[in-house]
Parts: structure tokens; C-alpha cells; sequence
């Protein structure tokens, strides 16, 4: 049997040390302190304390630049070649260092914090409560604290519900959703929960979206239209913007989603004809979302519905095949266009071939707006479904809802007053 004492001494070695060090007195590594007896020489012991040398700190005297340095100094105005240019930079340790791009500062943006904003953590909690989901978290918006937050309290709050769960069936090479090519069933609860949620909410103007299911099918026309429906039954006057899929390019079931009482009908182009092969899924064209466009005005009418569409600068098109894109939009029209930057949500994913400065952004707004479009958001941090342009919608719809009643009022004023002649002459 082993002697107790080996072991007994190795558990009292650091108690000793422990009791040593406690023992010891503390000094701050910036304080300097004089040397104790014990660390003195023989020949500086007998020196006065005054003239001892001083303990060493962490920190050393450098020469600080002058404050001139740390001024904002006037920059000369860059030419547009050295704004689109992508800047990178430099990081990580020595023998491992990588190159990233450095985004430009007005694509920068403050991330949300649930504790900071009570609307946002609301809205977070109810999404969490029900099992929703939503295109905010989903697609990685830079928006969703300004959206979500509100500003203005609840009713100024604006979250797009994703519906059919969070995982399509198509691989789009910009977008950050989870793809499968069968993802779980639809919830029939859906419908029920996202119109208890918005009628808790107390929203003016709500944008529903979805994942495309095309292992449905209907692509989920049906449960998109009844979500719809159930939405106005509880609240009538919440304005309902739908964002679809193109159904595979199958019209019944866009007159279907068209048909059961929403207010705007949306459905993104993404990006220009050209480009459409390479950024978006395959089963997806050009063309066929036109055709959905054009399809929506043929059954609401061209004032009965405002059609809306989202288009995605930076990922290399030109400025003749943008032009091209918008008298397109405009030969079905399209009433409301929006245009963002894209941003690269991972490596998987497309490179940002430019970052559009925000001047050029305002420029094709104009441009835009004097081809004969009801509205255009246009910015970097624009996106499909952003606030700016939902007010400005509902705005439209009110008045459009009120030219018709008062429409209406005269229609009948008149029809009573030729009763009356009609009376008088009899």
C-alpha cells in the first residue's frame, strides 16, 4: 500500500502557495511602488525610498500625433469608379488572414435589440407563441428593426407573415430561405393563427408572403386565399398586401389568391430578363411572372387592385436592360416598383457584383415615377415589402375608396333628382 504522505503533501503544496500569495501585499500594475526590504540590494538599502527605482508599468511613453490629426478634413468629391468599386479588407491572425468586403456606410445599419423596443419584442413573442413565420428573419431584412419597432407604437409597426412554413421548394441563388425538395405539411391552423395575430397587432396594413410549395398541387393558392379571408372576417378594414410565387405559371390559382379580397397584389420580378437564368430558380421566368402581373389586372380590373413588383440592383445589370425591364412592367400595368441592393446573405450564394450609391438610386426613382408608375421606393436598404411604400399604398386606397363612395353618393343624387322631374311631370 502506497505511503499517505506523498499524497498529502501534493494537496498542501497549493494551499501553502494560496496562503503565500494571500499573505503578499496587492499593488495595481500601473501604481508604481517601491521595492519591499526583502527585494532590496545591500547597496541600495541604504538609499533614501525617494531615490529608489520605480516599479515598471504595462504601459510605455510614445509620442501622441498632433490633434490636427483626429480632425474631419474636406474630401474631394471621388469619381464614380471609385464608388462602385468594392472595397475589401485585410483580418484575422498572421499566417491566416482572409479577405472580406467592406460594405459602404450607408448600407450599414444598427441591429435590433428585442430588450431596447418593447414593439419588437411583442411582435417576436406572438410570431414565437403561434408558430409563424416570417420573411423578416427569414431572408435576413436589414429593416426589421426600423419595421418592427414601428417608431409610432403598434399601428405604425409593420412585419411581412411568410406562410406554407419556412422552407421552399425552389433554390433561387440570392435568397437565404432553407430549400427541400419536400418540406412538411402545411399547418391547417395557419390561416386561423395569422388572423388572430394581426387582429392582436392592431395593424393598418399587413404583407403576406409565402415559400413556393410546388410539391402542392395548387402551389398553396387555396390555403393563401383562405388565410386571406379569415384575415377579413376579423378585422374588414386591415388592408392585406399578398407577395406569391408565380403557381408554376398556372392562372387559376392566381385568380384565385386575386379574388379573395385582398387589397394589393405583388409578385417580384427580381431582377432584369438577362440576368433571370442565373439569379433566380429555374422554374422561374422572365416571362411568366409577367404573365401573373398582367393575369391580376385582367380579373380585379386596372383600378380594382394595385399590382406591385421588387426588383434588385448590384448583381450586374446594365442600364439599357433596366429600361427594358420597366417598359415591361409598365405594357401589364404594373402600378407600384421598388428598387434595393442585393446583398450577399452567405459564401453560397451570389457575389454583389456593385453597390448602387444612393444617388443612382434616386435617379431611377425618378425615372420611374416619369414613366407612369403610381409609386417607387428606391434605396439601398429597400426592400419588396418596405413600410414606406405600404403607407403610401394605403394612402391611395383610402382615396380610391373615397372618389368611389363619393362617386356613388352623386350617382344616386342624380338618379333621385331625375325621379323627381320624372314625378313632377307626371
Amino acid at each position: 500500500m502506497a505511503s499517505p504522505v506523498p499524497c498529502l503533501q501534493r494537496i498542501q503544496a497549493p494551499l501553502r502557495r494560496s496562503l503565500t500569495s494571500a499573505a503578499a501585499a496587492r499593488s495595481y500594475a500601473t501604481i508604481p511602488t517601491a521595492p519591499s526590504s526583502s527585494e532590496q540590494t545591500p547597496s541600495s538599502s541604504s538609499q533614501p525610498s525617494s531615490s529608489s527605482k520605480p516599479r515598471p508599468t504595462y504601459f510605455k511613453d510614445t509620442t501622441v500625433a498632433p490633434f490636427t490629426q483626429f480632425l474631419s478634413v474636406p474630401e474631394d468629391p471621388i469619381s464614380a469608379s471609385e464608388a462602385y468599386a468594392l472595397r475589401t479588407a485585410e483580418v484575422g491572425p498572421a499566417g491566416r488572414k482572409r479577405t472580406i468586403t467592406r460594405l459602404p456606410s450607408w448600407l450599414k445599419t444598427p441591429i435590433p435589440s428585442p430588450g431596447a423596443n418593447s414593439d419588437f419584442a411583442k411582435i417576436k413573442a406572438d410570431l414565437r407563441g403561434l408558430n409563424l413565420h416570417t420573411v423578416c428573419e427569414e431572408a435576413r431584412c436589414p429593416n426589421i428593426g426600423e419595421c418592427w419597432g414601428g417608431g409610432g407604437g403598434k399601428s405604425a409597426a409593420t412585419a411581412t407573415i411568410m406562410l406554407m412554413g419556412d422552407t421552399c421548394t425552389r433554390g433561387c441563388r440570392f435568397c437565404s430561405v432553407k430549400t427541400n425538395r419536400a418540406p412538411a405539411p402545411l399547418d391547417p391552423h395557419e390561416p386561423e393563427n395569422t388572423a388572430e395575430a394581426l387582429a392582436r397587432w392592431g395593424l393598418g396594413y399587413v404583407v403576406l408572403t409565402s415559400v413556393d410549395r410546388d410539391d402542392l398541387a395548387d402551389g398553396g393558392a387555396r390555403h393563401f386565399a383562405e388565410t386571406i379571408r379569415r384575415i377579413k372576417q376579423k378585422k374588414p378594414t386591415l388592408l392585406v398586401e399578398a407577395l406569391t410565387g408565380d403557381f408554376m405559371g398556372d392562372l387559376d390559382q392566381v385568380t384565385m389568391v386575386a379574388e379573395s379580397g385582398l387589397d394589393v397584389y405583388a409578385h417580384n420580378i427580381e431582377t432584369v430578363e438577362g440576368l433571370t437564368p442565373y439569379v433566380r430558380d429555374r422554374r422561374a421566368t422572365f416571362r411568366q411572372s409577367l404573365k401573373v402581373l398582367d393575369h391580376v389586372k385582367k380579373v380585379r380590373g386596372k383600378e380594382g387592385i394595385i399590382t406591385k413588383t421588387s426588383i434588385m440592383l448590384g448583381l450586374g445589370e446594365q442600364e439599357e436592360e433596366l429600361w427594358d425591364a420597366l417598359r415591361e412592367l409598365r405594357k401589364v400595368d404594373v402600378d407600384v416598383v421598388t428598387f434595393g441592393q442585393y446583398m450577399r446573405p452567405t459564401k453560397r450564394h451570389l457575389k454583389v457584383e456593385k453597390y448602387v450609391t444612393p444617388d443612382e438610386f434616386d435617379l431611377w426613382k425618378q425615372r420611374a415615377l416619369d414613366m407612369g408608375f403610381l409609386y417607387c421606393a428606391s434605396g439601398p436598404l429597400v426592400r419588396s415589402s418596405y413600410k414606406a411604400g405600404e403607407a403610401f399604398i394605403e394612402n391611395v386606397l383610402k382615396k380610391r375608396a373615397a372618389g368611389n363612395a363619393a362617386a356613388s353618393n352623386a350617382l344616386n343624387d342624380a338618379v333621385l333628382a331625375d325621379g323627381g322631374k320624372s314625378d313632377a311631370l307626371q
